[in-house]
């Protein structure tokens, strides 16, 4: 089908087909070279500490305060910097021991695992103004999970009453999307339930312990035959399936096709069983049936808490998941109340009422986020075994869509595979954080850290904080604070979207910026609990968390002084240069590892470095919300047609940026500060190539002027319109509003009332 997505960018990906599930195992090279990349890091740094910082004190008993101070910040900067680097090769090496160590459980175990599973997973697709289109593909990579109880229910948080004709035609959509899953599926299921049942009937029989091999023969060909059937309607599907982009692509030959590859696997032993005159037990026969009835069988519906006056309306994901968490389990008799609706416990069953079933875990996914076919199945076996019992949260940390058409999506999609292998490293030291695109919970364990207050009289629980805009991180330490432990699986079995544009991107990571100081308090609050328990607590748990949260804002301000402040070129050392090394070279072999270039490490470090002002402007908000308690909202940025706008301080400060660093080539040339030279010319060749590859030169214009334009237009506030009398002082009993007074109680009258004793006359009911 023709492709009619974004266009494609020159230097954008090329490469389409996705990386293995599993981590290719590391070789012993490779796991001895990445130890003497951190002995070398810690090396350089110790080496330059003393042969050029003590030594310039020792040479030189009186250098003066500026020098003191130059000295100062300058082994703290870089102190800081190496501390990172530190940080990533020490979680890079945790994966590759885990890469090594891992062995993946065989299909049979997990089918005999499940066999007589009574526990359910219910998926939450938590979903604000999403495109359908986008939020289809995630219900779909839930509905097709090979599960045996499984509710997908699509947290929809549009506003429900809309009054543009665009967003009107786009909630309607949304909402038939869980309808039109379950139609789909309702034949496939039939047939599947249907010949799992005859199959049982047939084996119930006392004459079936006393059937000839002839009947096995035919009992295979029946199996064979629901399997052909499974497949068809997959490829089916596939076929049908309009294609527009890669992640679209990427639904069809992994979700779909994926799955039907599965089956035809499956296929082939079977055939080759019948080939062979032979054939599975009936145990494992029906265990085949059971397969594809977890395959088909699965429940979807819709959820708008908005249309509830009891739920929080928090605008945030947080609230969104907390106010559907909070009525799991329960009955709720709907109750109109002066024009809203509110929901209260059903004391007395009615065939009206909300009935919303609870489960052990529960599966929190993005809706623009896709889930290979085995995820639930894997990690709930995963949570089932031994020694896991206080796991509270797992996860396969997201990848990236392969094919990105942009070179700003192709780069920010290889930090994310970057992060992929480096948070499963941090669980090898038990530093796991939860990244809240796609996880498997414990829902007891979200019982045990959740808070309730009562607001407007309405019980509100709070589970998962949204105190910050990264909540995930934070209820990571809330869950270790009590005792529950977090993993990453160490598979490939999730993938999410990645900003497509700059102006996307800089609403992410904004966002990303935003909260880990906020939060570092509740670590020292749980690292002090954990030690009054007598809990052993790794060092290197302590420093992996710590640069977790705080490392965007010291390698901000640490890449900012590099920048801006002119440092005594006697504080240069090639030592600096040697610790900075490893990094950059294990970074590079990792990319390349994850389908990537090599150098792409230089792409990265320029694209970094365009991002200075976004990471900045985020930290600033946390201290901001520190200092006056206020949450951040999330703001949404404008779109310029197929575009999304970035606010114009962001496009213009990379611009400075390169003119400083062009203008400290050009001073620091004349000084012979030829390390400065370098560095500078470096930074400006990078970020001059990002500005260019990722922003561009006329959308950065577009952005500029589109950002003068807003500030300068001050759009005119709209005079409050008079309410007619008869709706401020009713004169009659029929134009009173009868039942906002009852619930409301005084609010209006008061305000009614004041007007003096005529308007007390005149509101009186006669």
């Amino acid at each position: 089908m023709e492709n009619a997505g974004r266009k494609r960018q020159w230097g954008s990906e090329r490469r389409s087909e996705p990386l293995a599930i599993v981590h290719p195992t590391p070789t012993s090279r490779k796991i001895v070279l990445g130890r003497l990349a951190i002995l070398v890091t810690v090396g350089a740094w110790l080496y330059y500490v003393v042969s050029t910082i003590i030594r310039q004190f020792v040479n030189n008993p009186n250098p003066g305060f500026r020098f003191g101070f130059e000295s100062i910040s300058y082994l703290i900067v870089v102190t800081f910097l190496t501390f990172s680097a530190l940080m990533y090769l020490m979680a890079r090496q945790g994966a590759l021991y885990r890469f090594k160590e891992h062995r993946r459980v065989p299909r049979g175990e997990l089918d005999n695992h499940f066999a007589n599973y009574k526990e359910a997973v219910t998926v939450l697709v938590p979903s604000y103004a999403e495109e359908p289109q986008v939020v289809r593909g995630t219900l779909w990579s839930a509905a097709l999970q090979e599960f045996p109880d499984l509710r997908v229910v699509l947290l929809l948080d549009d506003p429900p009453h809309p009054t543009e004709p665009e967003k009107i035609h786009r909630l309607e959509q949304t909402r038939a999307l869980a309808g039109q899953i379950s139609a789909a599926l309702s034949a496939p299921a039939a047939r599947a339930n249907e010949a799992l049942a005859t199959f049982r009937e047939r084996h119930a029989s006392p004459l079936a312990a006393h059937a000839p091999g002839a009947d096995k023969a035919d009992e295979l060909q029946l199996l064979i035959t629901e399997y052909e059937a499974a497949v068809e309607w997959l490829e089916a599907m596939a076929e049908a399936e309009n294609v527009e982009d890669h992640v679209d692509e990427f639904f069809v030959d992994l979700v779909i096709m994926g799955l039907a590859r599965e089956l035809r696997l499956v296929l082939l032993a079977l055939e080759a069983a019948k080939a062979q005159n032979t054939a599975p037990n009936p145990e494992r026969m029906e265990q085949l049936y059971l397969r594809l009835t977890w395959i088909f069988n699965v429940r979807t519906e819709t959820f708008e808490r908005k249309r509830y006056a009891s739920l929080s309306h928090e605008a945030n994901k947080a609230m969104n998941l907390n106010a559907y968490i909070s009525l799991m389990g329960k009955r709720w008799r709907r109750e109109e109340t002066a024009g809203s609706v509110v929901l209260r416990p059903s004391l007395v069953p009615r065939d009206d009422d909300l009935l919303v079933p609870d489960s052990t875990y529960l599966l929190t996914l993005d809706a623009d986020s896709l889930l290979l076919r085995d995820y639930c199945l894997r990690l709930v076996y995963f949570l089932e075994s031994a020694g896991n019992e206080r796991v509270a949260v797992t996860q396969t940390p997201y990848s990236s869509f392969r094919g990105a058409p942009t070179r700003i999506e192709r780069i920010a999609g290889a930090t994310t595979d970057i992060q992929h292998i480096l948070h499963q490293g941090m669980t090898f030291y038990g530093a796991t954080f939860w990244v809240g695109a796609n996880a498997i919970i414990r829902k007891c364990a979200l019982e045990d850290i959740v808070e309730v207050e009562t607001v407007g009289g309405f019980e509100i629980r709070t589970y998962i904080q949204d105190r910050t805009v990264i909540e995930d991180t934070e209820s990571s330490i809330d869950l270790g604070t009590h005792g529950w432990t977090l993993v990453n699986y160490p598979e490939r079995l999730s993938y999410s979207a990645t900003p497509p544009d700059f102006g996307s991107l800089v609403v992410q990571r904004r966002r990303w910026a935003n909260g880990g100081l906020l939060i570092l308090p509740k670590l020292w609050n749980q690292l002090s609990q954990r030690r009054s328990q007598r809990q052993r607590i790794l060092f290197r748990e302590v420093l992996l968390r710590v640069n977790y949260m705080a490392s965007i804002t010291w390698a901000s301000f640490g890449l900012l002084f590099l920048l801006a402040y002119p440092y005594d070129s006697r504080l240069l050392s090639p030592a600096v240069f040697i610790a900075a090394l490893p990094y950059f070279l294990c970074m590079g072999s990792d990319l390349r590892d994850c389908g990537h270039r090599f150098s792409d490490i230089f792409r990265i470090y320029g694209f970094n470095l365009i991002l200075l002002p976004v990471n900045l402007a985020g930290v600033l908000k946390s201290l901001q919300q520190g200092l006056t308690g206020d949450k951040i909202p999330f703001v949404r940025t404008p779109k310029v047609k197929d575009r999304t706008a970035a606010p114009a301080i962001y496009v213009l400060i990379p611009y400075a940026i390169v003119a400083f660093s062009v203008l400290t080539v050009w001073r620091d040339a004349q000084q012979g500060n030829w390390g400065n030279v370098a560095f500078a010319s470096l930074n400006a060749v990078l970020a001059m190539m990002c500005i260019q590859a990722y922003i561009g030169l006329w959308n950065s214009v577009v952005d500029v002027v589109l950002g003068a334009v807003n500030w300068l237009y001050v759009a005119p506030k709209p005079k409050p319109k008079a309410k007619p009398e008869s709706l401020v002082v009713p004169k009659t009993a029929e134009e009173v509003d009868w039942e906002s007074i009852l619930y409301h109680g005084d609010r209006r009258l008061n305000r009614d009332l004041r007007g003096g004793t005529d308007r007390r006359r005149r509101i009186s009911l006669r």
